[in-house]
């Protein structure tokens, strides 16, 4: 299997649960080569996407996963409690409703209701989970006009979040994320810096920066990125895999066979075990 399938599986179907919350679409687009030492962009969050959520169709429903008769009905209970409550009663309900669609999968369906939840009660927790959703859900749209809609509507929730608090580290990670495939991806670049200038062994931002060198062929910088995280958390599997990768792609065998073969034992992913085959049948050849 060639590498960059691998990446993409891996991407893709470890995204649910995991620490870090990668788009596949950052992984499946064409990398851009960036000059990060020469290119100056200046990093305000943007959000240029209406308040008024679109509605719950079949057509912008997140269709990868399918129903039982029995999750079905739950949800048609949940949705029918939704509509008929009102005051703290909705809001909880509406929670309950979004909480219910993201473990079953319909990331869009629980954005929207997440969406909902936030213009009720526009709390800062509201708001961010808003901004969680619609980046899950963004995670995971293939289509490039849904995923683009879905990048705006995720920064424009993390932007209302890191407003009334800009200590919210991870949601302006999460929303550098999104402005990778847009004209401006230096500007989702300089953010991931800015959290990195405020809690330089932050994870999540030294994750995405090492994807992102990776996504651009720049493996060498990717691995620093990796040891960083490892450096201080030498329990963070995903980061060591991610490093075993690298070091497969600069050739370094030996080291890679070592840290592979410490994520072997350490992650159950498996998705990851399945990709660790692939990868030792590279070292092997």
């Amino acid at each position: 299997m060639k590498k960059s399938i691998i990446l993409s599986c891996v991407l893709a179907l470890a995204l649910v649960g995991t620490l870090y919350s990668l788009p596949k679409v950052v992984v499946n687009t064409k990398a851009k080569e960036v000059d990060t030492e020469k290119s100056e962009v200046t990093a305000a969050p943007g959000a240029s996407a209406s308040a008024t959520p679109a509605p719950e169709t079949p057509s912008n429903m997140h269709d990868g996963a399918t129903l039982s008769p029995e999750q079905q009905k739950n949800v048609d209970q949940l949705r029918s409690g939704f509509t008929q409550a009102s005051g703290k009663e909705k809001i909880a309900a509406g929670l309950k409703l979004s909480d219910t669609f993201s473990k079953l999968q319909k990331f869009d369906s629980a954005a929207h209701y997440a969406e909902l939840v936030a213009q009720l009660s526009p709390s800062i927790e509201n708001i961010t989970k808003a901004g969680d959703r619609y980046y899950e859900a963004y995670g995971f749209a293939v289509d490039d006009a849904k995923a683009k809609n879905l990048g705006s509507k995720t920064r424009e929730f993390y932007g209302k979040a890191i407003e009334k608090n800009p200590g919210l580290l991870a949601a302006k990670a999460n929303m550098a994320m999104t402005y990778v495939n847009t004209e401006n991806p230096m500007q989702g670049i300089m953010m991931l810096r800015e959290v990195l200038d405020t809690d330089p062994t932050n994870e999540l931002a030294l994750f995405n920066l090492g994807i992102l060198s990776m996504r651009s062929n720049q493996y060498s910088k990717a691995a620093d990125r990796f040891r960083q995280i490892l450096t201080n958390n030498p329990a963070n599997t995903k980061a060591k895999f991610y490093l075993g990768l690298t070091l497969v792609e600069l050739g370094n065998k030996d080291e890679a066979r070592k840290v592979l073969a410490e994520v072997k034992k350490e992650e159950k992913d498996p998705v990851i075990q399945q990709a660790l085959i692939e990868l030792q049948e590279r070292l092997d050849n």
